[in-house]
């Protein structure tokens, strides 16, 4: 190993499936991952080769379909680290302060912990803001929430920190649960319930249900989803696209909608579950 140098595999894409392809890459591979618009950068002092072929023929079905280009490159160290440190900035969303821990938090805002070193949230996309926005709105203390597909688990924590009574969390991918864990004990807080897989595993029904996903993924588990909120109560739909939002409309048609954000290209969807919706 040089320490000189670092080694930097850089694959650009379809900027709509840069999340898909970021939780792919960081399944196998423990590398530091940043996400760009259009791009999912690894970066490492080990040579990253082996990496690039194995993604390469992980996805060369999918290749020219999400306009995929992999470019490898060996570049000077100039403390990337710091520099990629230096780049990322605390943001604001609703109630929220959600900064690194190299940053100091702010009295007249609830603060989250987050270093953004992974694929998973951090607030810095637009679906992720939008729904601490709504959680802002609609969370109240006492509330039985549920996160599927929860990422970093930061939409859990800003539930947790707005007192609501219970905090079940779930996400398909084992390094996005283990991430949640962690980011939990960093931030003192602590969930009842932690799972890998989805709302079909949930054992208990709930006044607030948030799914931060996709479209397509949004509309396969609907009807697990309605099954799991209580009546008159709230689910927050988000990772929808705006050419997308017809699908989930047509797949919550049954719900009241009471609210809606539209952030650059994502919409985010709050329904009420009537008394009498199943």
């Amino acid at each position: 190993m040089n320490n000189d140098k670092y080694y930097e595999l850089t694959i650009t894409l379809n900027p709509n499936f840069v999340e898909t392809i970021a939780d792919v890459v960081s399944g196998i591979t423990d590398e530091g991952i940043e996400i760009a618009d259009n791009a999912v950068i690894v970066r490492s002092e080990n040579e990253l080769n082996e990496l690039k072929i194995e993604l390469e023929e992980l996805m060369s079905e999918y290749t020219q379909k999400l306009d995929i280009k992999f470019e490898l490159e060996q570049k000077e160290n100039s403390d990337w680290i710091e520099a990629y440190k230096n780049s990322i900035e605390p943001i604001e969303a609703g109630s929220f302060y959600i900064h690194p821990s190299w940053y100091e938090p702010l009295d007249q805002k609830i603060n989250i912990m987050i270093d953004p070193a992974l694929a998973f949230g951090s607030g810095h996309h637009a679906t992720t803001a939008s729904c601490l926005e709504m959680i802002s709105r609609y969370a109240k203390s006492g509330n039985k929430v549920a996160d599927i597909g929860c990422g970093s688990g930061i939409l859990g924590l800003a539930c947790k920190k707005l007192g609501v009574g219970t905090i079940d969390l779930c996400d398909t991918d084992p390094l996005a649960v283990q991430s949640a864990k962690e980011n939990f004990e960093r931030n003192g807080e602590t969930f009842d319930n932690l799972w890998e897989g989805s709302s079909d595993k949930a054992k208990s029904t709930y006044d607030l249900v948030i799914a931060n996903i996709i479209a397509d993924v949004l509309c396969w588990i609907a009807k697990d989803l309605k099954k799991i909120t209580n009546p008159n109560g709230l689910l927050v739909l988000s990772g929808i696209l705006d050419k997308k939002e017809s699908l989930v409309l047509e797949a919550y048609k049954d719900l009241e909608l009471i609210d809606r954000i539209l952030k650059d290209e994502w919409v985010t969807l709050v329904y009420k579950k009537e008394t009498n919706a199943k």
